[in-house]
């Protein structure tokens, strides 16, 4: 069993067939699927994606860096609304990303060491968004740091040293497409950090894995990424999938 912790399904890019999608999915043995937030305007469908297929898909709740503007507490109020309304299984996507602008880089802080906070007062994980942001995320994430934060930081790309720095923390490396891209690097990184720090993701519809890079990305290319990283390991895609799916299981309490 594959378990994606990362991935928007929900978007409007699957609305013509997320039935098929789910389909293709199970067919490639990722039988559970994570499902971060990105604001009050993405609620509903990932939710209703959530009623419809309730066995597969787990939802997170959560203000994206890139939403956050002028209005942020007001979308942060929302989250704690739904937080009190309905089961999520985590905190997410949140964290800072300096990469398409830096405007709102004070409120981005904010709304982030509040999610943080709300984690753990809820006792679930976090997933978190870093994009050339490392040192400003981590810097927050260690100083909220307690026996009641855990979580992945989604989408790593990072450096061996910043890998470690992670994993000192207790936290997880969420590795995703990027991984199997013939120049990116993070290949000799990931070769070098033990699979028992990682967990699978694909972030659909973005960073779609070799071979269909180009395309939309979709839950059922998680194996093309397990492969990767059992290549990288030599060890069997079997391995690759019990020990990130155990982390994955543990970690969201799926």
């Amino acid at each position: 069993m594959l378990i994606d912790t990362h991935s928007h399904i929900y978007s409007e890019d699957f609305n013509d067939d997320i039935d098929d999608v789910i389909t293709r999915a199970y067919d490639n043995d990722v039988r559970k699927i994570i499902l971060p937030n990105i604001d009050s305007s993405s609620v509903k469908k990932m939710l209703d994606l959530v009623d419809q297929y309730p066995q597969i898909c787990f939802p997170l709740m959560g203000l994206h860096p890139t939403s956050v503007g002028e209005d942020y507490k007001e979308e942060l109020e929302l989250v704690e609304f739904w937080l009190k309304k309905r089961k999520f299984y985590g905190i997410g996507e949140i964290g800072i990303d300096l990469y398409w602008e830096r405007t709102y880089i004070e409120e981005q802080t904010e709304a982030f060491r509040h999610q943080l906070k709300l984690a753990k007062a809820y006792n679930i994980p976090v997933v978190l968004h870093v994009r050339e942001s490392f040192e400003e995320v981590y810097a927050v994430v260690k100083e909220e740091m307690d026996e009641r934060l855990s979580g992945v930081f989604h989408s790593f790309t990072g450096t061996l040293d910043q890998a470690q720095k992670i994993t000192d923390l207790g936290l997880k490396i969420g590795i995703g497409g990027i991984v199997t891209f013939k120049n990116s690097g993070l290949d000799q990184v990931v070769q070098q950090i033990d699979p028992q720090h990682l967990m699978l993701e694909t972030d659909s519809p973005y960073l779609t894995p070799t071979p269909f890079r180009g395309k939309r990305n979709e839950s059922a290319y998680l194996i093309h990424i397990a492969r990767k990283i059992a290549e990288l390991h030599d060890i069997s895609v079997n391995e690759v999938a019990k020990i990130t799916s155990a982390n994955a299981i543990n970690l969201f309490g799926i």
